[in-house]
């Protein structure tokens, strides 16, 4: 058996009823993902590479809130999206039941995704250091590479020909400004 496919096998619909259990779950998640991707990690590698990155402090420090903020306030929403339409969770052992093409999920595939990688870089610019810079282009390249390899083709299985209108219609990581696109597909509870 493949690591993609004991990945795939791993992603399991949620059989949670209750939002706020949930929101519950999804807020665990968060905590425990921020300590370990978004502090740990970070830190260690700043540690083990500190060699700085010469940036100018009031750029550093206004990019990395300005990536901070939004990456936060991305992953609230789609929390709020994944618990209330989706009935599911970021985690993988507790995915949502349906296909979700609301809120943020309208504009790009990933926004979940994309939100927490915006905190790490913004994490990487705050410590300005060339190990958090290689941690976070490392974890970009290793989320990338899931997305593609595992979640996309896990999502296909489940969704079918509603996920693959999706995928045509919808950029995977970044928005297509200035451009009217068609409505993503809805599911029953997207």
């Amino acid at each position: 058996m493949t690591i993609r496919t004991t990945l795939q096998r791993a992603i399991r619909p949620s059989a949670t009823r209750s939002t706020a259990a949930l929101w519950g779950k999804s807020l665990l998640n968060a905590v425990l993902f921020f300590l370990v991707f978004m502090v740990a990690l970070p830190a260690l590698a700043d540690h083990l590479l500190p060699r700085e990155i010469p940036l100018p402090r009031g750029l550093r420090l206004g990019l990395a809130g300005g990536l901070a903020i939004a990456g936060i306030a991305a992953w609230v929403a789609c929390l709020d999206v994944f618990s209330r339409h989706g009935r599911g969770t970021p985690l993988p052992a507790d995915a949502p039941r349906h296909l979700v093409t609301r809120g943020l999920f309208r504009h790009v595939r990933n926004p979940i995704m994309a939100g927490e990688l915006g905190v790490i870089w913004a994490v990487a610019l705050f410590l300005s250091s060339v190990g958090a810079a290689l941690y976070a282009a490392a974890i970009s390249i290793v989320a990338h590479l899931l997305v593609v390899h595992v979640e996309e083709p896990e999502l296909l299985a489940r969704f079918g020909e509603s996920y693959a209108e999706y995928c045509r219609t919808t950029p995977r990581w970044l928005p297509v400004l200035g451009r009217r696109r068609a409505r993503p597909p809805e599911g029953p509870a997207a």
